[in-house]
């Protein structure tokens, strides 16, 4: 049976508090006072306390090249998730090159070799490692990788999985670009990186019973970057948590009764946290206690949405703060661009 059997978090060294943002957001665009005010607002009900940047946050309003933020992107992003790895496989008292595949996921930059390549050569990977970088899924790229990675050792049952997500969302931030979109999204947005181990035989840890991928017909606009000459921008329809709140009971409980099982066998919810209202639509569509969210909660607290890599900081919560039962169900749910979602069936050892 597949199971996760250990998982890291790292953040970057720069804090972007709450307050020192919406300062830094009012005195960086020319709003008027309304909008502004507005502006305000939702960052102050965003329930983000703070995040973290590889870029001080002086340095991260100053407008720069789109060659200037790829060179900042690889050095952190190789750095970061070399340290994500690291940490894991030390958890797992796994070497190296005892990992048979190496899947890597990132939508805030671009790399030629992929980061996992770099991440070979320094840190003492089998050269016949097989890759797998994940680069367009957005903030579902965390979850599809690990259920990419449950297919690889169902299919070698000795084998181990590693994945390892790296989002440096603050060099996709465009101080030029008056969008609702771009002014929103410094709302919530963080620099991060996690990695998770999966193996195919009998380990302790949290077992991935089965899993689920979809994409929701015409709705490829509703989010996603644009890439234009000075970078990412981004595109976020308000529409998304009704999408997603329209969606997520179906989904769920679809794939609970393909295994058997409905909504009162779980007690553990792993939902990636896009933002407040996100959480709250699915909380109330899927009649969860917050008890049952609550990790996801605090990481959009403390880190705020790493894209990809939230999920797996929501894993990582669930495993250090809470010890549910052996056999107790759970289910892990991502969302990202599409819009698309990605589902796994948990059930703790």
């Amino acid at each position: 049976m597949p199971t996760i059997t250990a998982t890291a978090t790292v953040t970057p060294p720069f804090v972007l508090a709450r307050e020192d943002v919406k300062a830094v957001i009012g005195r960086t665009f020319a709003l008027n006072a309304r909008r502004l005010a507005g502006l305000m607002s939702i960052y102050d009900h965003a329930q983000v306390e703070q995040r973290y940047s590889v870029l001080p946050l002086e340095q991260l309003v100053r407008p720069r090249s789109l060659a200037e933020k790829i060179l900042e992107y690889r050095q952190h992003a190789v750095a970061l998730a070399g340290r994500a790895v690291c940490d894991c496989l030390s958890r797992a008292g796994v070497h190296p090159s005892e990992v048979d595949m190496l899947i890597s996921v990132s939508c805030t930059g671009y790399m030629v070799p992929s980061l996992d390549a770099y991440l070979v050569q320094e840190l003492a990977f089998r050269s016949n490692v097989r890759r797998l970088p994940i680069t367009e899924l957005g903030c579902v790229g965390g979850a599809a990788a690990l259920s990419r990675a449950v297919d690889f050792v169902r299919a070698f049952p000795n084998a181990h999985a590693l994945v390892v997500a790296v989002e440096l969302s603050s060099l996709a931030f465009q101080p030029e670009d008056l969008s609702d979109a771009n002014l929103i999204s410094c709302a919530f947005f963080g620099d991060g990186a996690a990695a998770a181990l999966v193996a195919g035989g009998p380990s302790p840890g949290v077992r991935v019973l089965d899993t689920e991928s979809c994409i929701v017909p015409s709705t490829v606009e509703a989010m996603g970057f644009d890439l234009r000459d000075s970078g990412f921008h981004m595109v976020l329809s308000k529409e998304v948590p009704d999408i997603l709140r329209r969606e997520i009971r179906g989904l769920v409980d679809g794939l609970l009764e393909r295994n058997g099982l409905g909504r009162a066998d779980l007690s553990a919810y792993l939902l990636h946290p896009g933002g407040a209202k996100i959480l709250e639509y699915l909380e109330e569509e899927l009649g969860l206690p917050r008890d049952g969210t609550q990790p996801s909660w605090d990481v959009l607290r403390n880190v705020g949405n790493l894209s990809s890599a939230t999920i797996l900081f929501v894993l990582d919560a669930w495993l250090r703060s809470r010890q549910p039962p052996s056999g107790t169900y759970g289910i892990a749910v991502g969302f990202g661009p599409g819009i698309s979602a990605e589902l796994l069936l948990l059930q703790w050892a």
